[in-house]
């Protein structure tokens, strides 16, 4: 492991990230593991997708054990009920517990269209669009909270930490993405709801906004829009970086964060205080 390990501010919490196997949940994946996590990477294949070359070189799991880290991945379909209910199951089989749970996974399929409005937006964009971003989210926060809450309280008196990747576009309107802004605002107010409904049980939920970042999502829109125009949408230091988002999520499944809920944090270079 590389020398960012030394604060294990994470050692030995049994950490699920959905979507881990490219971008934004792979940095994740990779920055809980250098935190003394135990990851489970969970996507539809280990494989990265084909956008960012250097993320093809080596799976994500696979690069977390060569590192001295502990990982396990498995297979599953984030808006299948069963699926999602079956990785609960077999990550609690392996690990005893579940501590974290990343709602990473995610899709953008008004990224590198022609700029639609909602009048001439397709149901089945919307369709795949909420399946995806929003019962995603509903469906594995509904199977780890059950899990979390036979658990044991650790001694800090926290019994689990669920961390929902929303987006800036689920703090403010953006033009010409209906499906992808209201999927996002819903996930928003479902972290709200569940940070409220499972305070008492010593649950943590909270969302990170990341503005425009350098995951494959970004590579298509900029088959549209141009990229320029969007660094310059971004007052410090144009678009982020996986590392930046996966920085605020080590911190919201830390104990530096015990004070923490229910709260919208963005990371998108200053793209929502304007």
């Amino acid at each position: 492991m590389s020398e960012a390990a030394s604060s294990q501010r994470l050692l030995n919490k049994v950490c699920i990230v959905t979507g881990s196997s490219s971008g934004l949940g792979r940095a994740i994946s990779l920055a809980y593991a250098q935190e003394g996590a135990i990851v489970v990477c969970v996507d539809l294949r280990p494989g990265a997708r084909q956008e960012i070359k250097s993320e093809q070189e080596i799976e994500t799991d696979v690069l977390i054990r060569q590192q001295g880290g502990k990982s396990l991945f498995i297979k599953a379909d984030v808006s299948n009920a069963a699926e999602i209910e079956a990785m609960v199951n077999a990550a609690t089989a392996q690990y005893g517990r579940i501590d974290v749970l990343v709602n990473n996974a995610g899709i953008s399929i008004e990224a590198g269209q022609k700029a639609l409005k909602i009048h001439e937006t397709p149901e089945q964009w919307w369709d795949l669009t909420m399946s995806v971003n929003t019962k995603s989210v509903f469906l594995a926060t509904k199977y780890v909270v059950a899990q979390m809450l036979r658990q044991d309280k650790l001694a800090s008196g926290d019994r689990g930490w669920i961390i929902n990747i929303s987006s800036i576009f689920g703090l403010v309107g953006g033009k010409h993405i209906p499906c992808y802004a209201a999927s996002k605002g819903a996930v928003a107010n479902l972290t709200r709801q569940v940070a409220m409904d499972y305070a008492e049980d010593g649950i943590h939920c909270n969302a990170i906004c990341p503005g425009y970042t350098a995951t494959a999502i970004f590579v298509n829109t900029t088959q549209i829009h141009d990229a320029e125009e969007i660094r310059q949408r971004h007052p410090l230091h144009g678009i982020g970086m996986p590392d930046d988002i996966a920085g605020a999520a080590v911190f919201l499944a830390s104990s530096e964060a015990r004070w923490i809920t229910g709260a919208m944090l963005p990371v998108d270079g200053g793209f929502t205080a304007q």
